[in-house]
C-alpha cells in the first residue's frame, strides 16, 4: 500500500478532526512507518468548519470580542483563507454550546453579524458563512442589526435580541446596512432545506433542541411567521418558503434577506474548497469518519461526501465512529464499504470520551489490518 487518505470529521465533545486524525494516523504507524498518510481536516458547515479550511487552505486565524447567543462578550475565531475569502463558524458566535439555559426567545445572532463585519474590515470580498449549531431562532435580526440594519417597534424604538424581540418588529429600515455587503459573496454552508415557517420550519425542526417546549415551538412559529410577512411587505422579498430559510434559526432567511447570500450543501462545497479530490486519484485507502453514523448522516455528513468522492475513483473507504446504528445497512449503500466503531467492550460514554485517544489509534490498527487482509497482505509490524 503506497497511499492512505484520512479525512475525518471531529467526534463532537470527544476530539476534533485534527485529533481525530492524528490518533487514527498513530495507530497506522504503530504498524507501518513507511505508508504516506495525508490528512484533510474536514467538516460539513457545523462546529469544526473554521478549523477545516483555515488548516486545510494554509489560511489565518483571527479574533474578535463579539456578543454572544446570551447578549454577552465573547471572544471568537473566524479565518481568512487568502485576502479576500473568509469562513465564519456561526456557531462561534451564536452557537448552542456557548449557552448555559436554553431559551430561543433569548438568544440572538447579533454576534455573527459582528463576524461578518469583521471580515469585512479585513478586506473580504466572499464570505462562507458555516451555518451549523445555532442556540438561536431570532431569523438573523441579530445578525442584520449588527451589519447596520433597523427593526423598529411601534414605539420608534429599535427591538431588542431574541424571538422576544422581533415579535415586536414594526418597522424594517434597511437604509444604514453596511454598503460593503452590495460588493459581497456570501454563502451559507448547509444541507438544510427547511423553510423558515410550518411544520418543516425552523421553530418546529430544530426548536426544541435549543430548548422550545411544545407550546414554545408554536409561539416561535408565529413570530417567525409574522416577521417574514414583513420582510415580504416592506423589503420585497418572499422568503418564507424558501428553501434553507430556517437553517441556524432562521438565519438561512437573514443572510438571504440582508446580505443576498445563496447556501449551498456544507461538505460539498467544504470539499470542492480543499480539493480533496487531487489526493483521492492517487489513494489506496480512504478513512473518514464521525462521532455517530447512522441514517442521518446521508443527509449531507461529511462521511457520506468523502465517500461519494472517492468512489468516483474506485478507492475503498473506511469509516471510523463513535458509534453506529441498526440502520448501518442503509448507509453502506452510499460508498462506505467497512465502519469501525472505536468501542471495543461496553463503556458509559464518559470512559469512551476519556478514552477517545488510545480507541482511535486501535481503531487505525483494525482499518490499516483490514485492508491488508482483503489483499491477502500479511500485516507485520514494518
Amino acid at each position: 500500500m503506497k497511499k492512505i487518505v484520512i479525512a475525518a470529521d471531529s467526534f463532537k465533545g470527544s476530539a476534533s478532526t485534527i485529533e481525530v486524525e492524528n490518533y487514527i494516523e498513530q495507530g497506522i504507524r504503530n504498524i507501518d512507518k513507511q505508508v504516506e498518510i495525508v490528512k484533510i481536516p474536514i467538516a460539513d458547515g457545523g462546529e469544526g468548519t473554521v478549523d477545516s479550511l483555515v488548516l486545510g487552505c494554509t489560511g489565518e486565524y483571527k479574533y474578535v470580542d463579539v456578543i454572544g447567543p446570551s447578549g454577552n462578550e465573547i471572544r471568537a475565531k473566524y479565518g481568512m483563507l487568502d485576502e479576500q475569502t473568509a469562513i465564519i463558524e456561526m456557531a462561534e458566535a451564536s452557537g448552542l454550546h456557548l449557552v448555559s439555559e436554553l431559551n430561543p426567545f433569548k438568544t440572538t445572532t447579533f454576534g455573527t453579524g459582528q463576524l461578518i463585519k469583521a471580515a469585512l474590515d479585513q478586506g473580504a470580498k466572499t464570505i462562507y458563512v458555516g451555518l451549523g449549531g445555532s442556540a438561536t431562532n431570532d431569523g438573523g435580526v441579530g445578525m442584520a442589526q449588527a451589519l447596520g440594519a433597523s427593526f423598529k417597534d411601534k414605539n420608534g424604538k429599535e427591538v431588542g435580541y431574541g424571538a422576544d424581540g422581533i415579535k415586536n418588529i414594526a418597522t424594517i429600515d434597511v437604509t444604514n446596512l453596511d454598503s460593503r455587503l452590495k460588493n459581497l459573496q456570501i454563502i451559507g454552508l448547509s444541507d438544510v432545506t427547511n423553510p423558515l415557517c410550518g411544520k418543516n420550519g425552523a421553530s418546529h425542526v430544530y426548536g426544541p433542541q435549543k430548548g422550545a417546549t411544545e407550546e414554545d415551538v408554536e409561539v416561535l412559529d408565529l413570530i417567525l411567521a409574522r416577521y417574514g410577512n414583513l420582510i415580504k411587505e416592506q423589503v420585497g422579498i418572499d422568503i418564507i418558503h424558501k428553501a434553507g430559510a430556517g437553517a441556524a434559526g432562521g438565519l438561512g432567511a437573514g443572510l438571504m434577506t440582508f446580505c443576498n447570500a445563496h447556501l449551498e450543501p456544507g461538505i460539498t462545497k467544504i470539499l470542492d474548497i480543499l480539493n480533496i479530490e487531487s489526493h483521492l486519484k492517487e489513494a489506496d485507502l480512504v478513512i473518514t469518519g464521525e462521532g455517530k453514523i447512522d441514517s442521518q448522516s446521508l443527509n449531507g455528513k461529511a462521511p457520506i461526501g468523502v465517500a461519494k468522492l472517492a468512489k468516483k475513483y474506485h478507492v475503498p473507504v473506511i469509516a471510523i465512529v463513535g458509534s453506529a446504528d441498526y440502520d448501518l445497512p442503509e448507509v453502506y449503500q452510499h460508498g462506505i464499504d467497512l465502519v469501525i466503531d472505536t468501542v471495543i467492550k461496553p463503556m458509559p460514554l464518559t470512559e469512551a470520551i476519556k478514552n477517545v485517544k488510545p480507541l482511535l489509534e486501535i481503531a487505525g490498527q483494525s482499518a490499516y489490518r483490514a485492508i491488508c487482509l482483503s489483499r491477502n497482505v500479511y500485516c507485520s509490524k514494518r
